[in-house]
């Protein structure tokens, strides 16, 4: 039987941040991975299987209704567990993106921080129809948008639409058509839409819709926030390197805090870091 541990990502406190199932043991068929996906219910769910080598564990990311081929606060989920687990320090992660570094820290009182390094951020396609039907399924208007930030596609291991909105009200309003946005986000391959909002030099708030994995919304979103790292440089909008704060889920009642390191060269890996509490171990079969 193969543990299944409950993590809060990105949050020191289990009430906030997002939460992600991780599974340890060897992998079963993609279905079932789907089942206890489905079963338990978060965002994502991580499977690590172990290889010859223990820094190193094979990697698959499951929401309820999809596989994704990589997943951010799983990813700092898992991290947190390894490091409980097996000690404190530098782990693979062999997703089906690439290999992922995730480093791992404790403190005297077994507070965990974990760091993921993602591939190198890159631009995506979007058309004019794209982000116009995008904006029309997220209910909001031209208007409503912050002409200082490009809506945009970023990539940094998986696809994201970028949405900049005016200010912090505009954000809080979010309030988008389910269906015709996932249908849209599965035709353009977007994991999710990362709707932000600048509140400060280098600080943002964001929310973070996910029909395409059967949930409303993240309440954090790591893959995103690497996306976004990425994004932030390569369209000129910061001096790298720099540091960025992310805020979310602060609309969802569930605050989570995300640090995004972005390097003077940007495609060596957008450093994404969190910290994370176990809340839970049951098992599954």
């Amino acid at each position: 039987m193969n543990p299944l541990f409950h993590v809060a990502a990105f949050t020191s406190d289990p009430a906030g941040g997002n939460m992600a199932g991780v599974v340890i043991g060897k992998h079963g068929a993609p279905a079932e991975m789907m089942a206890i996906a489905a079963e338990v219910g978060y965002p994502e769910t991580a499977f690590l299987e172990p290889t010859e080598d223990p820094s190193v564990w094979r990697t698959r990311y499951f929401a309820p209704e999809a596989e994704v081929d990589f997943c951010g606060h799983a990813t700092i989920g898992a991290g947190s567990i390894l490091g409980l687990r097996f000690g404190p320090g530098l782990y693979m992660l062999q997703t089906n993106v690439g290999e992922i570094p995730v480093e791992v820290a404790i403190d005297a009182d077994d507070g965990v921080q974990v760091t993921l390094t993602s591939i190198a951020p890159s631009r995506g396609v979007l058309t004019d129809a794209a982000f116009a039907a995008a904006l029309g399924a997220l209910r909001y208007s031209t208007d409503d948008l912050d002409p200082t930030f490009p809506p945009a596609v970023a990539n940094a291991g998986v696809n994201h639409l970028m949405v900049p909105l005016r200010d912090r009200a505009t954000l809080a309003s979010l309030d988008y058509d389910f269906d015709v946005l996932k249908i849209l986000m599965e035709r353009e391959n977007w994991t999710t839409v990362n709707c932000f909002v600048r509140t400060d030099d280098n600080e943002f708030h964001a929310r973070n819709p996910f029909p395409v994995g059967g949930i409303v919304e993240d309440p954090a979103t790591g893959a995103a926030a690497a996306a976004f790292g990425g994004y932030l440089a390569l369209h000129n909008l910061i001096d790298v390197p720099a540091t960025v704060q992310v805020f979310q889920g602060y609309d969802m009642g569930s605050p989570s805090q995300i640090n995004v390191v972005v390097p003077a060269d940007p495609g060596s890996g957008i450093r994404v870091t969190g910290s994370a509490v176990v809340v839970g171990e049951p098992f599954v079969g």
